[in-house]
């Protein structure tokens, strides 16, 4: 039986962001585009270009049940697409962005990142599922090329990442039986406020790290050559529209390089370029002295 109409959830929508450019490229190509905000997040920008916005908190299960149960009265219980893209609420925004050394991580902090950026997802998947078979549907999990590669200060968030990803591989072969394809977005850097909030960030003192630290400073504030969300958000859009999206699509800025390498190069060639574009050579030297004159 057809029906007249196709229903996207787009997760973290927020002003300025991924979810946002999403849900206005999905409602462009005649999908009904359903985004979501945090409780308390202004929503002004939606309600300016007529989208329908539900609040919501990935990280509460109550939460993510009061939407579920909106949206079966809104779509006959049926959803098409399912966008998990809040993987960086505002919620913690200590935690945008996080950037840090392995060793000098705030464990405590991380666990509200993975809350957001792992278990998130899959709590949505496992509240939304009926419906997502039901529609024989999609479901889209925005992952990035730090689940990847080892890129230095981003330990925590990679590591997120790369489960998001390797749950995603599984959660593609579990619903292959119902027709619900799973697409893994690998991202590169896409043009989103996200960095601004860590530009204050520096290493702790008495770090073993400390001779980078104004190498680290001028990191956070770096300005990365980035791809913009709209280019962005019509190349998912179109993938996640096909009848067989890829099982990994690779988009965004440093993508194709990294894909590349990632393909057919060597697995530590990461820890050569890196060990060389973060200038690791001087906190080797700085601990062999330090060594030297204990």
């Amino acid at each position: 039986m057809s029906r007249d109409k196709k229903f996207a959830l787009v997760t973290g929508c927020g002003k300025g962001g991924i979810g946002e450019a999403l849900v206005q490229e999905y409602t462009r190509r005649g999908i009904f585009a359903i985004a979501t905000v945090l409780p308390n997040e202004n929503s002004d920008h939606l309600t300016a270009t007529g989208i329908t916005w539900f609040p919501l908190d990935v990280t509460n299960e109550e939460s993510v049940i009061s939407l579920k149960e909106k949206l079966s009265s809104l779509t006959d219980g049926y959803l098409d697409i399912l966008v998990n893209n809040a993987v960086m609420l505002t919620l913690y925004r200590d935690l945008l962005g996080y950037t840090m050394t392995a060793i000098d991580t705030d464990v405590e902090a991380v666990r509200r990142m993975f809350e957001v950026n792992v278990f998130g997802p899959m709590r949505m998947v496992r509240h939304f599922h009926g419906m997502l078979i039901e529609a024989a549907g999609t479901i889209v999990n925005i992952g990035s090329i730090g689940g990847v590669v080892p890129y230095m200060y981003g330990a925590s968030y990679n590591a997120s990442k790369a489960a998001l990803h390797h749950y995603s591989n599984t959660l593609r072969l579990e619903m292959s039986p119902f027709n619900v394809k799973v697409l893994t977005v690998i991202s590169g850097e896409v043009g989103t406020n996200i960095l601004k909030n860590d530009v204050h960030r520096e290493l702790p003192e008495g770090s073993y790290y400390e001779p980078l630290a104004d190498d680290f400073r001028n990191h956070v504030q770096r300005t990365p050559k980035t791809t913009s969300r709209f280019e962005y958000a019509s190349k998912v859009v179109s993938q996640s529209l096909r009848p067989s999206p890829a099982p990994w699509f690779w988009t965004g800025s440093a993508t194709g390089i990294i894909r590349f390498l990632d393909m057919f190069a060597w697995r530590t060639i990461w820890d050569f370029l890196f060990y060389r574009e973060f200038n690791l050579n001087k906190v080797r030297e700085a601990h062999l002295t330090k060594k030297k004159n204990a």
